[in-house]
């Protein structure tokens, strides 16, 4: 079981990022052009989901610490909810403008993917025994996992749309790879976690895991920003709708590939170090977006591969530093990473919640030419994602300089 434990964690790593980013990605065009649902009207649900996430996460993480000998069987029901949820939103959609169906299967694929993420991140310091360098290896093959699954989900909506199954395809294609994912990964709940001190806020706070938490939700918004818009940006601002598919590859394939770096420069430098020159480079990215003109389709391929190579960074580098306090300060991480579960989704809910209705309001509307509403689009995408990256290093550097494994 050892022996292939990088690729049970890598696997279950890409089912959980194919389940959840590219939703994010492709769900305000799916739900406009598919179901007719307005922006507005979609930012508004999104946001009352993400209410109900507030209060679930954490208990899933209570409950995850709670029953630590149940985790298969949470596993499988995660796995087992997130496909039916995936069925029923692609494969079986209201086309009239209802909310109640889509909000029904988000909800549970929402409430799957929750708590497969914090079984999945919880369960790092059992995999890795315990030890810090065994822990940032492991985060690597998870990472380069995650970001496969990404490339996956985010690429098969365009490629099934061009062969004709479209987004019922990518529905079944997903429920199929939730499914055989939670089948194969199943030995990695067998591994026994060590007794672990109760979790408070307190405790939390003087681990320095609070301050990590913290800056991973602001960190969190520039790309939950620019995840949401993506498509818009590519097909309505740089007017290059075929080249939306190749674009997403390139910038997630990127971020793949620059994970062997970030784990190598981790282990010589340590994170805290890392991530400076990481989020500057996401900064330089879209400043450059903001500047590209229409049709300007290397300018834009080198926004994405600056940007997604800075991802790489953001992947790695926060859950191993939640991870790594978390570990010294012997505390359960199962609500601790339904606090992070939560963070993160309200980062991507903030920005859907926020963009989408102000851009409705300030006059852009998908497929229209209109220039104030480019305008206004242009602002959101690449210049308010800066803005905010820069608070977020202004947060690391003022974390304390600690040991390699910081």
């Amino acid at each position: 079981m050892l022996s292939q434990l990088p690729i049970r964690v890598s696997t279950y790593a890409a089912m959980l990022a194919a389940a959840g980013l590219p939703l994010y990605i492709h769900l305000p065009q799916f739900a406009t052009q598919e179901l007719g649902i307005g922006l507005a009207t979609l930012g508004a649900m999104l946001g009352l989901l993400r209410v109900l996430d507030l209060v679930q996460d954490p208990a899933l993480g209570w409950l995850v610490d709670r029953f630590p000998n149940a985790r298969g069987a949470m596993a499988a029901g995660a796995g087992g909810v997130m496909a039916f949820g995936f069925l029923f939103l692609f494969t079986w959609p209201a086309t009239d403008g209802s909310l109640l169906r889509p909000a029904l299967a988000l909800v549970l694929i929402f409430s799957g993917f929750s708590l497969g993420t914090i079984l999945f991140y919880s369960q790092s310091a059992a995999l890795a025994a315990g030890d810090e360098a065994h822990m940032l290896r492991l985060a690597g093959f998870r990472e380069g996992g995650s970001l496969t699954g990404v490339i996956l989900a985010a690429s098969a909506p365009a490629l099934l749309l061009a062969l004709g199954p479209g987004y019922g395809g990518f529905g079944v294609a997903l429920a199929v790879l939730c499914l055989a994912a939670t089948v194969a990964c199943r030995p990695l709940w067998r591994v026994p976690s060590t007794p672990e001190a109760r979790l408070t806020f307190s405790a939390l706070r003087h681990s320095g895991a609070l301050s990590i938490l913290g800056l991973a939700f602001l960190n969190s918004l520039p790309v939950a920003m620019t995840s949401t818009l993506f498509l818009f940006f590519v097909e309505d601002r740089l007017v290059l709708p075929v080249l939306a598919g190749p674009f997403l590859i390139l910038f997630f394939l990127s971020a793949a590939l620059s994970v062997p770096f970030w784990t190598r420069a981790a282990r010589q430098y340590g994170p805290r170090r890392v991530l400076l020159p990481a989020m500057s480079l996401a900064i330089a990215a879209f400043v450059g977006a903001a500047l590209l003109p229409t049709g300007a389709a290397f300018g834009f391929a080198l926004v994405c591969a600056g940007s997604g190579a800075a991802l790489g960074a953001d992947m790695v580098l926060l859950p191993l530093m939640f991870s790594l306090r978390l570990n010294r300060a012997g505390l359960k991480a199962g609500q601790a990473f339904g606090l992070w579960s939560a963070a993160a989704k309200l980062a991507l809910a903030s920005a859907a919640v926020l963009l989408l209705p102000a851009l409705d309001l300030l006059g852009y509307r998908p497929g229209s030419s209109n220039a104030d509403g480019l305008f206004w689009l242009t602002l959101a995408y690449a210049v308010l994602p800066c803005l905010v990256k820069l608070l977020a290093i202004l947060m690391v550097a003022q974390l304390p300089r600690e040991g390699a494994l910081a």
